[in-house]
């Protein structure tokens, strides 16, 4: 007899007890034949100053799915793409668009937490796999893990780890930092503070797509740290860097910024202020690894630009669900063999050594990056060869129940 799915937002303690049952099966038992076709739903910011983002994981998702013929795992991929407007009412509606009308197969695309958290039940009460492309919160990481939801990308803490990490290497023994108030906003400071040794002189909170900083720049002036670690994804960072640089700041306080704040979303509109900046992430477009390389260059030559984290997220996004849906051989109605596949992940990142935690969250390695010229008048990050961080998972899986 098949045990019943609880809810995934069911009490914990009813999660737990049929999570532990070994023999008893995810899902609701299978139709055993292979689908005509993958169905995925994009939901994705695609307007306003934080587009970009949403661009990048967009056109990384489907560059993936071009350099495989149009197909993931075999199958042609049909993938249908939405602008959720940077709202959270107007992402749960397509969601629910996305899986009650067109019946996807998959979800992905989110680029912010708080949009992901609003949106996110209608697929997890639909039974609809979402695979994260961005969007990591600590809240899912830890007790209501949910056997539907893969992060691809990282934990929200785990770029700003590795910035506290770097930092206190350094020796630099004061630190104000910044982030927007939000999920992923707190995560980022917390996770900074996780591994900085040094003292806290500032610590401040902005309104989410903030984009003037002239009172929060007096205060870290008046401050006076040593670091300043800035979360501000998007345009808040673009602008944010920009006033940094014309209020003269960069010349007493080391900036270091987390990858997302300081890749080629960034350099490009920001220009040559952002030469010798550090910052830390888990993938660099110099990785040497084939996969990367094939992913960089065929980047490059379809949207004649470098390719961001967010892009690279993208792109492994898509090859995760074309992992899953080849290792069913296209059985899409067995959701428990679909899970499975998902959580062995048999794909070769772009990043390179990349496998999920017990919680469908990652364990990998985190770089310090720097940019410098590309060598065309232009700028790119370079990485350091050895990890700041290594084999890194997070703080909270500890206290999912989901076995590994």
């Amino acid at each position: 007899m098949t045990t019943p799915t609880p809810h995934p937002f069911a009490p914990l303690a009813l999660r737990c007890a049929a999570l532990a049952l070994a023999a008893a099966p995810l899902f609701a038992a299978p139709a055993a034949a292979a689908a005509d076709k993958v169905k995925i739903g994009f939901v994705s910011t695609l307007s306003g100053p934080s587009a970009a983002i949403g661009v990048d994981i967009r056109d990384g998702f489907m560059l993936a799915v071009k350099l495989n013929g149009g197909k993931l795992g075999g199958l042609p991929a049909d993938v249908t793409i939405s602008d959720d407007q940077f709202k959270p009412e107007v992402a749960k509606q397509l969601f629910e668009k996305d899986i009650k009308r067109d019946k996807v197969d998959f979800m992905t695309g989110v680029v912010f937490s708080n949009i992901m958290l609003a949106a996110l039940p209608e697929a997890l009460d639909a039974n609809t796999f979402y695979i994260s492309p961005n969007a990591a919160p600590s809240s899912i990481a830890g007790k209501e893990c949910n056997p539907l939801f893969f992060a691809v990308a990282w934990p929200n803490d785990a770029y700003h780890e590795a910035a506290g990490q770097y930092a206190t290497q350094r020796g630099l023994k004061s630190a104000y930092i910044i982030a927007p108030n939000y999920q992923a906003g707190k995560d980022s400071l917390t996770g900074f503070k996780r591994y900085y040794k040094g003292t806290i002189a500032g610590e401040t909170y902005t309104k989410l797509g903030q984009l003037d900083y002239a009172a929060e720049l007096a205060e870290i002036r008046a401050a006076k740290p040593e670091v300043l670690y800035a979360f501000l994804p998007g345009g808040m960072g673009i602008n944010f860097i920009k006033q940094f640089v014309g209020a003269g700041l960069g010349k007493d306080i080391t900036l270091v910024l987390p990858g997302f704040g300081a890749d080629q979303d960034v350099i490009d509109p920001v220009g040559h202020a952002m030469s010798g900046i550090f910052n830390t992430a888990h993938w660099a477009p110099d990785f040497t690894n084939p996969a990367n390389q094939t992913f960089v260059a065929e980047f490059r030559k379809t949207y004649n630009r470098t390719p961001s984290v967010f892009a690279a997220q993208g792109y492994d996004s898509a090859l995760l669900i074309g992992a899953a849906v080849r290792d069913v051989k296209g059985n899409l109605a067995d959701h428990d063999a679909v899970h499975k596949a998902l959580k062995a992940a048999r794909f070769d990142s772009v990043r390179g050594p990349f496998r999920f935690n017990n919680n469908q969250y990652p364990i990998q390695n985190y770089y310090l990056r720097s940019i410098g010229s590309d060598g065309k008048g232009g700028l790119v990050n370079k990485s350091f060869s050895e990890p700041i961080l290594k084999d890194r998972g997070d703080e909270y899986a500890k206290d999912c129940k989901m076995k590994s």
